[in-house]
């Protein structure tokens, strides 16, 4: 089985757009998105869920108020300030405050705190016109991103080898961060669509310094590249000096938003050349593969 992972090192230049595509035109395949903070792919590929699992993905400290002395050492030792204490209640803990950093357990005389599991989101397996999909959604404010991606992408591993399919698509989240490390970790190819503008520029090259990090080939796409030719330019021209092949460059184009809006593809909805030019990408992406 084969493993795409598209990226883009920030948010907002299409690489959901391109991914949606990507599902349309690829056989044999199910997909990801690890984009678990922000997901969106559903909302082209609208979903039919099929099966829905709650993400434990840390601890939280919770304190029991029949031992609790209320001494006050949890809340002189806390530096987030997340004890909170009135006379009426005693002390508490608030979970918007708390690092779960698990200080207050280990100092407490009393033993009255503990660490324990909590609910950091949900991840899905559901059914999509172009074939399954595995995505999740993480709790507002929720750590450990990372593992959620890596747990969408063990899953939707397990669900490719169940149904005997050849290829898995990421819909990778933005940044460098630690969810983009878990997207990329392991893939045969990352595909990264890229805008002329200077942060789409910037964050190109330090999303190449990542896969260069971990030794993954990639590839580069250029969105909305007539918004900019001078900047353009300069990503055809980080391409060649760095040997990275630019395999497409899609117009800007308000068809393509027609398109979001119908809740379709660019390739299903009728976008004229700019449908042309994503099939000949995906040619030259799968020959990658």
């Amino acid at each position: 089985m084969k493993e795409l992972t598209i990226i883009s090192g920030k948010g907002g230049t299409g690489k959901t757009t391109v991914t949606a595509a990507f599902a349309t035109l690829a056989e044999n395949k199910v997909l990801a998105d690890c984009d678990v903070d922000a997901a969106d792919l559903h909302l082209i590929l609208t979903p039919k869920e099929l099966s829905g699992n709650d993400f434990v993905g840390g601890r939280a400290p919770q304190i029991n108020k029949d031992k609790c002395s209320e001494c006050g050492e949890c809340l002189r030792l806390c530096r987030y300030g997340a004890i909170d204490f009135s006379k009426a209640a005693g002390h508490t803990i608030n979970e918007f405050a708390c690092d779960c950093c698990a200080l207050c357990a280990w100092a407490c005389p009393e033993k009255a705190i503990s660490m324990v599991d909590t609910v950091n989101g949900r991840w899905f397996i559901s059914a999509t016109r172009t074939g399954k999909m595995v995505h999740a959604r993480l709790g507002i404010g929720e750590d450990n991103s990372g593992k959620l991606v890596s747990l969408v992408r063990r899953q939707a591993k397990l669900l490719a080898e169940k149904d005997e399919l050849e290829l898995l698509i990421n819909d990778g989240p933005p940044g460098i961060g630690c969810p983009v490390t878990a997207a990329i970790t392991g893939v045969d190819l990352v595909l990264i669509v890229t805008e002329p503008t200077l942060s789409g520029i910037h964050d190109m090259e330090r999303v190449h310094g990542l896969c260069n990090h971990f030794d993954i080939p990639a590839l580069v796409c250029v969105n909305r590249y007539d918004l900019n030719l001078i900047n353009t330019q300069k990503i055809r021209d980080y391409c060649s000096l760095h040997h990275l092949e630019l395999v497409g460059e899609i117009p800007l184009d308000p068809v393509v938003n027609q398109a979001q809006v119908a809740r379709r593809s660019v390739v299903e909805y009728d976008c004229g050349r700019i449908s042309q030019i994503v099939k000949e990408m995906w040619g030259r992406v799968s020959l990658e593969l």
